[in-house]
């Protein structure tokens, strides 16, 4: 496609119409802050009108109602679908408007109360998923260095032949089935069901690349590692604090919210190495050097304890072992050190802290910017701590608003494919798959034999390490065989690091399948010609259409864990399939079909291809996932809040009143989307947990405490709350720990379940109770948390570094720091792979003398993740033509480069590919970096070390922009809990090409 440049801007445009340019005066004289939704309200022209974005024009709004009217013909058939965006977390409604089932018009959700009418640039061209130009159209297969059409019937037969017969040969765990992060959440539930019948927990997705770490720290530090509170609850804060995240171009929808907090006087503080857009809109902006978040934040907090400005009662009642994270803030992170460590002075750092304590309550905001390190898991962690130290956790206004970044990374998380537990968390112990088998309804030894002798309980490998699963020795390997075959399921590679070995990986594959929309990054590398002693010759390389998100229906969860259910827009186009259906006829393929399906309806669909109903698979996950509140959110439910989005309040999410007219069912009090936990049984009706932790609500009305989740005792010391400090209305006035069928009956409670709850719950506890009775009896009757009532840990006694310390990257510019803060001893077994820490630092402990430059990437507002779905969107491709590297202008002018003129980006990796010139990229000279860092989008594919693959894509499903992807040059390193990647820190050398 020929794409032609952005004209400068016109100075002169047409104007707005009088009623219009009256309307926007008025409202600006009346209303100093009014979003769209309040504004179509308060006008008078409600449903009946939209505003377009740039010019406040009043469009004509088509109605579902109109195809009511339409005519019976067939001439003209009008229909509106709601659904939710595809791109990042943040869960903007749209209404997609259908003409004879072709997808013409959309328009953002008015009454939505998280997007409110608005778009970014990525919503706002949805509609080109209706049309899949550059679509994968059908299943297709490597022949000769060429992709090759072939029908359905045939991939699905070849695939599942090389499938069993590497099972046959080297058992379950020679297969990595990589999930997605754009999967609903019944097909990600599926597909952890649909990988522990194959039996196997060599299975993974997005999210172990993003916010492992999070998840990890967070979780260990209070119970749940999710998102606290909302982008809406931000609306309360007095003070935020953005580190790591640069949410105008990554949730760009999400600034609405903080956009309005400071019109109401919130102070926002921006802290990252890069100037970003979010800079921009900051109070403060203070640059620190990528990956010393830790010096920073205990900078920071050794003003907060120093000045006495911590919340004592607070900490007294709900935190364990903060005495010791104060006494390593005031004597280790002194303001020297500080400066030292991360380039802030003691002056910038009191003024931060300052800030903090005069306007509470605050939230942290963060991203891949802190948890992309070897030590991720302990940066968030540090996060946490300040947010305790302060007392701003469980408190609206406050929280850690963690910004997840696929539009169901979080669901995916929550009850998708993870390598080390069941959906929900529930690990892999012999307990938790015993519950998941009576779930299922199969028998538990069934399920047992198909894995290798040993391998049930035994975390899989990551995706970050699948590279190594294929290259490293087989005597270091904690399982039987290397993998030979890969299931790319939705996934980018270009997303992950060290992408020169993974194209030697790919090669050595003995199957290598990708299941996308789109062919992605995948089928290029795959078919472009490598080392050719690294190649297979019996490799089988396949490529299956699955459709997008709009070609069928299920729940998706938004970064503040609230669930939204999106209808079908359109039929599969071209020849996809859903990725349910795929996994049935897979299934039904490799012999486990029926089990697969025991519990769901069967319905028809394209083609009379049999699927199973998303509803029954929402149902089964609501039977069955306890640990996090997975179980109120009914397809009903669901269905009735995106019916009625306009009774739900803009900063609460809470409903005001309101019926569903097609059900009855009434709203009032649920919190939009019924954010998870939403406990119990839908018939109980729990309205969801806007703010998690929030002790100031009763348990039924959304209210919590922090989790009893690491025992009642620690040192001789209570890890329980203190007296006094329990949810509104709680019988247990003290902490208390999680509820089982003994508790129950100690505290004279079971007599409240009825007969058979108690049938059900006996020997049982609150997370495998399949009645859902000690939840309800210990909530509705008690007033209490069915998961304890405890303190936080500020201490982490099971990771690493107890209290969070910093450790240099392991390719660091600070030979100096290298020194004073170590990484990690290596470990030789660590999710079934051998990690090197120290030994890589050692080795590469001057390598700033040849590489002096700091590499970190980011997003841009117009492409999302790994880039294929949007630089396939002509629309969004206009916007932004190529891949460019930020550099400041001191570093540009001592290599001699200007801005615009290409460069050749060099990194260590590339030393042991000598064939291999470097990523060659556009320079923008710009002081958004400093002089000792560069920054790249992460979103570009296509090129490959200068070179165009162009010729490597199947016919017709190129994307529109190609470049070079970052992440062929990032370095080794990984997270010491999580295997998260390390991809903030890489170094560089910049040449002009």
């Amino acid at each position: 496609m020929l794409l032609t440049r952005r004209a400068a801007p016109a100075t002169t445009g047409s104007s707005p119409s009088p009623l219009v340019s009256s309307l926007s005066r008025g409202i600006g004289r009346a209303i100093p802050t009014l979003d769209r939704r309040a504004f179509l309200r308060r006008s008078g022209l409600g449903v009946g009108a939209g505003l377009a974005a740039s010019q406040l024009t009043l469009v004509q709004r088509v109605e579902a109602a109109d195809a009511a009217s339409a005519p019976t013909n067939g001439s003209k058939k009008i229909e509106v679908k709601r659904t939710v965006c595809g791109h990042c977390s943040v869960g903007c409604a749209v209404d997609a408007v259908v003409e004879n089932g072709v997808w013409v018009r959309q328009e953002p959700v008015f009454d939505s109360p998280i997007n409110m009418g608005a778009h970014c640039a990525k919503g706002a061209a949805l509609r080109e998923h209706g049309h899949g130009e550059y679509r994968l159209k059908t299943p297709m297969k490597l022949v000769d260095g060429k992709y090759k059409r072939i029908s359905w019937d045939e991939a699905l037969t070849e695939i599942s032949a090389k499938m069993l017969e590497l099972k046959k040969q080297s058992g379950p765990d020679s297969l990595f089935i990589v999930g997605s992060s754009k999967h609903s959440n019944e097909q990600a539930y599926l597909l952890r069901k649909w990988v522990s019948f194959w039996g196997s927990n060599n299975t993974d997705h997005q999210a172990r690349i993003c916010h492992s770490t999070t998840v990890a720290g967070v979780a260990n530090t209070w119970g749940y590692g999710a998102m606290t509170n909302s982008y809406n609850d931000m609306q309360n804060a007095r003070s935020a604090i953005y580190i790591g995240s640069n949410a105008a171009e990554a949730h760009p929808v999400s600034m609405l919210h903080m956009l309005h907090a400071k019109e109401t006087g919130c102070k926002m503080i921006v802290v990252d190495p890069r100037f970003t857009r979010t800079a921009a809109k900051a109070d403060e902006y203070v640059r620190i050097r990528s990956g010393s978040d830790i010096p920073f934040l205990f900078g920071v907090m050794h003003h907060i304890f120093k000045n006495g400005w911590e919340d004592k009662k607070y900490l007294e009642d709900r935190v364990w072992g903060m005495d010791k994270v104060r006494e390593e803030c005031l004597t280790k992170w002194t303001p020297d050190k500080v400066q030292d460590a991360c380039g802030v002075d003691e002056a910038t750092c009191y003024k931060v802290a300052k800030i903090l304590a005069d306007n509470r309550p605050g939230t942290i905001v963060w991203c891949m910017g802190q948890t992309q390190h070897t030590i991720g898991n302990a940066i968030v962690r540090a996060s946490c701590l300040l947010q305790l130290a302060l007392g701003n956790v469980g408190k609206s206004g406050g929280g850690t608003n963690i910004f997840r970044g696929h539009d169901n990374v979080q669901g995916a998380t929550d009850v998708g494919p993870n390598p080390d537990s069941l959906p929900g968390y529930y690990g892999l112990a012999e307990g938790a798959w015993k519950h998941f088998a009576k779930t299922w309804g199969v028998d538990y030894e069934w399920i047992k034999k198909q894995y290798a002798p040993g391998m049930m309980t035994k975390s899989g490998m990551t995706v970050s390490r699948w590279i190594d699963g294929v290259l490293e020795k087989n005597e270091l390997i904690d399982q039987d065989s290397n993998l030979r075959g890969l299931v790319f399921w939705g996934h980018a590679p270009n997303s992950q690091t060290r992408g020169l070995e993974m194209k030697r990986a790919m090669d050595k594959l003995d199957l290598l399948v990708v299941i996308d929309p789109f062919p992605s990054a995948t089928a290029a590398m795959a078919a472009m010609p490598g080392n050719k002693d690294d190649l297979n010759p019996n490799r089988a390389v396949y490529l299956l259409p699955a459709c997008t998100q709009f070609e069928t229906s299920g729940s998706c969860t938004a970064s503040n864990r609230s669930l939204q259910w999106r209808e079908k827009v359109i039929e599969p186009l071209w020849e996809s399939r859903t990725d349910h259906m795929i996994m049935y006829q897979f299934a039904e393929k490799l012999g486990f079909g029926a089990e697969l399906v025991k519990n769901f309806k069967m319905v028809p669909a394209k083609g009379n291809l049999m699927e199973p109903e998303t509803e029954s698979i929402l149902r089964e996950i609501n039977k069955c996932v306890w640990t996090i509140g997975y179980t109120g959110h009914s397809p009903e439910r669901l269905k009735a809040h995106m019916r009625n989005m306009n009774v739900f309040d803009v900063k609460t999410l809470q409903a005001k009143g309101g019926i569903d007219k097609e059900t009855g069912y009434v709203l009032d009090g649920d919190y939009f989307g019924l954010p998870w936990p939403c406990w119990g049984t839908p018939e109980l009706k729990h309205p969801g947990s806007p703010n998690l932790y929030d002790t100031s609500k009763h348990v039924m009305d959304g209210g919590g405490n922090f989790r009893a989740n690491f025992g009642v005792e620690r040192d001789g010391t209570s890890l329980l709350a203190a007296d006094g400090s329990h949810s509104l209305g709680a019988d247990l006035t003290t902490g208390y720990p999680e509820f089982d069928h003994v508790l129950l009956k100690k505290l004279g409670w079971w007599d409240d379940l009825t007969e058979s709850e108690k049938t059900a719950a006996e020997g049982k506890n609150w997370k495998t109770d399949p009645s859902g009775g000690i939840i309800r009896v210990v909530m509705r009757v008690h007033g209490c948390h069915p998961f304890g009532n405890a303190k936080a840990r500020a201490v982490v006694w099971n990771f690493p570094d107890p209290i969070p310390q910093h450790r240099e990257p392991l390719y660091s510019t600070r030979a100096d720091l290298v020194a004073k803060y170590p990484t990690h001893d290596d470990k030789k077994a660590f999710w079934r792979l051998p990690t090197l820490y120290k030994s890589v630092q050692e080795k590469n402990k001057d390598i700033g003398k040849t590489f002096p430059l700091i590499m970190s990437s980011g997003r841009l507002v117009e492409y999302e993740g790994g880039g294929e779905e949007t630089r396939s969107n002509p629309w969004l491709a206009e916007l932004q033509q190529d891949m460019f590297i930020e550099i400041n202008p001191k570093a540009a002018n001592d290599r001699g480069i200007r801005n615009g003129e290409y460069v050749w980006v060099k990194t260590p990796p590339m030393a042991a590919v000598p064939a291999f010139k470097g990523l060659r990229v556009k320079a923008l000279v710009t002081e958004r970096v400093d002089e000792g860092t560069v920054w790249l989008p992460f979103h570009f594919s296509g090129h490959w070390g200068g070179a165009d693959l162009a010729a490597h894509y199947p016919e017709g499903a190129m994307p529109v922009v190609r470049g070079e992807a970052i992440n062929t040059g990032t370095t080794y390193g990984y997270d010491s809990v999580t295997m998260m990647q390390e991809t903030k820190t890489t170094v560089c050398q910049v040449e002009k090409a």
